[in-house]
This record gives structure tokens, C-alpha cells and sequence, in this order.
């Protein structure tokens, strides 16, 4: 039987320093940025949920410090501290214009969002890989995505990717309705907003609540989720242990961590690398 999930890759590494085109505000708390450049030759992203390094340049500087690569793995010339380096999802890539999207979640003060909040035309950017890409079929019986802001590039792309007869359930927490977006798909989807506000992102269970009310179809089904790092172990918990899915059929994944600074204290939003 041929396999459902398959990798591919690992690709070679590859860095590419690309020039910022345009910025874009899609909702209050989601800003998309256009990068081009002709180092976007043979760039590939096979994977809906794929992603690049990015090499964010340092406070008051417009272009970031590249490494080099070697037999010892990267590595900066004398004296010049690494750039600040997160995983983000490609979120559209259209070679004929050498244009690739990324988009960023403004909240938090990870170099990610600080750097997407003051994005301007004429930034520089290092992008990364992908190293490598998961496939899925899409001959599933039912497809469930679920996830938080940080996840919405990635299942907007599963849902394009979706053909028409592709049954979908989606649940995405948002902070209010002014961060919900139109997204387009020939699949059969079912889309529902968990609405936190006034919440703070991963800090409530809103999520988890939906899936352990959510009835899901009988038949093969995959799950892909995308969240906080705490709730997302939580979330395959729930969905293999107590539901009983094939793990080999869930992707639970951490996009971004909830750091505290103390026991009892505040937290913040903190991007971290899948």
C-alpha cells in the first residue's frame, strides 16, 4: 500500500538574502510581507505546513548578517553576532514574478513580529530552506485542521490544496471576528472562529473544548494542528490516547511557546522553532 504521509528530503541548504516589496495588514494581528528577489531561483515548497529559517537583521540595521556553510555547519565571520532565527510557513510562493509570502502574527515581542511591525519596502531578509517537505494524500476519508493565528498560513494552504469532494472541519482561535479571513477551497469545509478575547494568546483551552465537543466522521481521517506548544501535546493527547486516532495520522504541532518570566507572573508570547 502506498504510504499516505511521506517526506521528502532532506534538500541541500540553501540561504537567500531577499528584498522586502510590499507589506500588506490582513487583519489587525496578521501582517503578510512580499519578498522578491532573483536569489529566489529553484526555490521549493512542497508541504502546506513547510518552513524557512529566517535571518531577521539586527535592531537598527535593514540587512541581516548571513552565515556561510561548511564542513563544521554555518558559521559568521569574526566578530559578527548571529542573527535572531525563527521557522515560519511560506505562505505563497509564484515563481513566474519571483514573489514569496510570508505571514507574521503581531503579538508577543519575538524578533519575528518586532520585525514584521516596522517591515518596510527596501528591507533585507535571509530565507532558508525548506530542508524538506511532509506530503499527504488527499484520497482521506475526512480532514480536521485546527489551530490558533500562528497556524492560519498553513492551513489556508491545505485548504487551497483540497480538491472538490475533500470533506473538512476547520476550528481556528482568533482574538475577535476582525481576525477572521476569507479562505478560499473546492473541498467540502466546514469553518468555525473560536473567538478568546479578552484572553491572552495560549491562555485558555478554547481549542481542546471544540475538539472533545467535535464529533468526527467515521472513516480514515487526518488531523493537523497548529498551536501553542503546551496545548498542542495536549491536543494529541486528547486525539490518540483518548480518541483512539493513528498517531501516524496527527500532527500536533508547537508553533510558538508561552514563556513565563516567573511562577505567578506575567506571561508573553514567544515564538519558538518547530
Amino acid at each position: 500500500m502506498t504510504p499516505r504521509i511521506t517526506r521528502v528530503g532532506p534538500h541541500p541548504v540553501q540561504l537567500r538574502l531577499l528584498d522586502v516589496k510590499a507589506v500588506q495588514d490582513l487583519t489587525p494581528r496578521l501582517r503578510r510581507v512580499t519578498l522578491t528577489g532573483d536569489a529566489l531561483d529553484g526555490f521549493r515548497s512542497e508541504g502546506a505546513d513547510d518552513h524557512v529559517k529566517l535571518f531577521f537583521p539586527a535592531p537598527g540595521e535593514r540587512t541581516p548578517h548571513l552565515p556561510t556553510f561548511g564542513p563544521t555547519g554555518p558559521t559568521f565571520p569574526e566578530g559578527v553576532t548571529p542573527p535572531a532565527r525563527r521557522d515560519y510557513t511560506p505562505r505563497q510562493y509564484r515563481p513566474d514574478v519571483h514573489e514569496l509570502d510570508i505571514d507574521f502574527v503581531l503579538h508577543g515581542d519575538g524578533p519575528g513580529a518586532t520585525w514584521a511591525a516596522n517591515a518596510q519596502p527596501g528591507d533585507r531578509l535571509g530565507v532558508g530552506g525548506p530542508r524538506g517537505s511532509t506530503l499527504v494524500t488527499y484520497d482521506f476519508d475526512w480532514y480536521l485542521l485546527a489551530g490558533d493565528e500562528a497556524a492560519l498560513p498553513a492551513i489556508a494552504r491545505r485548504l487551497e490544496e483540497l480538491p472538490a469532494g475533500a470533506h473538512a472541519t476547520v476550528l481556528l482561535e482568533v482574538h475577535d471576528a476582525t481576525d477572521e479571513l476569507p479562505l478560499t477551497t473546492s473541498a467540502d469545509a466546514r469553518v468555525r472562529w473560536l473567538h478568546r478575547a479578552p484572553a491572552a494568546p495560549g491562555t485558555t483551552t478554547l481549542l481542546l473544548d471544540a475538539l472533545r465537543d467535535l464529533h468526527l466522521p467515521d472513516g480514515d481521517g487526518f488531523v493537523w494542528v497548529g498551536t501553542e506548544t503546551t496545548q498542542a501535546t495536549a491536543i494529541r493527547h486528547h486525539l490518540t490516547d483518548e480518541r483512539g486516532l493513528p498517531s501516524d495520522w496527527v500532527r500536533a504541532v508547537g508553533y510558538w511557546t508561552l514563556a513565563r518570566s516567573e511562577p505567578q507572573g506575567p506571561t508573553r508570547a514567544t515564538p519558538t522553532a518547530r
